[in-house]
């Protein structure tokens, strides 16, 4: 039995400033990878916010794909 992908992207980058959302240098962002579902993307999520917590500027987030994709659903 197949389910539904939800498709979640993770990817991070340095900020300019820790009250926007503009990266410093688009060239070095992050690609961490596509996953399946929210909880795997989380998963990967909290290990990279967990590595780069030293570095304040810098951010990871998820984005969730299906909604782009489908925006109806």
């Amino acid at each position: 039995m197949s389910h539904k992908q939800l498709l979640h992207l993770v990817f991070g980058g340095e900020l300019e400033n820790l009250d926007g959302l503009t990266f410093k240098d688009l060239d070095k962002l992050d690609i961490v990878g596509i996953f399946p579902d929210y909880a795997s993307a989380h998963i990967a999520w909290q290990a990279k916010a967990r590595e780069t917590i030293d570095n304040a500027e810098m951010r990871y987030f998820i984005v969730h794909l299906h909604k782009l994709l489908e925006p109806g659903t």
